[in-house]
């Protein structure tokens, strides 16, 4: 489970995962945001209406969820993880601070990973570098990021994200059960 602030890298980190460590399953989060350009569904995310997320909570089809920064709904879909877990394949879980805690009260084996910036400073450049959000977006995503960093103590390792394959290869290392 790998949970972080917005901007730290979760994305990039996935993404390298994903290309380098083929055998590994990453998990993709349903969200009721619109998608960003060259997002691709069932790739990226899996696109849901408002009403379509709110009934499978209803229906408990998630394993977590929480509408972040005050906005939209994401969660994890709970039967492919499952399944996954079950055919013992590795699964990492991209998701935030709410559905990290959530996840740790419904899978308390599981390891948690939080991914770190090397400085706030260089947080606020890359979510600004990104420029997908305008500026009242970045600063509630900032308000997020500030009690998000305050909980990287709840998790079972931190790796701080100052060079992409550098953290994805000790993500892998954590995953495997290699981290000491």
């Amino acid at each position: 489970m790998l949970a972080g602030p917005t901007a730290v890298g979760k994305g990039t980190v996935s993404a390298d995962l994903r290309a380098r460590y083929p055998h590994i399953w990453l998990s993709v989060s349903a969200t009721t945001r619109d998608p960003r350009p060259g997002e691709i569904d069932g790739v990226h995310y899996r696109f849901l209406g408002p009403e379509a997320f709110a009934g499978a909570v209803a229906a408990g089809e998630f394993l977590e969820w929480a509408v972040v920064h005050g906005r939209n709904s994401y969660g994890t879909l709970r039967a492919p993880v499952e399944e996954k877990l079950a055919a013992g394949e590795p699964v990492v879980l991209e998701i935030d601070l709410q559905g990290a805690r959530q996840v740790r009260a419904a899978m308390p084996e599981a390891r948690f990973v939080f991914l770190a910036p090397p400085s706030w400073d260089e947080l606020v450049r890359r979510l600004v570098g990104r420029g997908t959000e305008g500026p009242e977006e970045r600063e509630r995503r900032l308000a997020t990021a500030k009690v998000e960093l305050a909980a990287a103590a709840e998790f079972d390792h931190v790796i701080v994200n100052d060079d992409v394959q550098r953290a994805t290869d000790e993500l892998v290392r954590v995953i495997h059960g290699e981290d000491g």
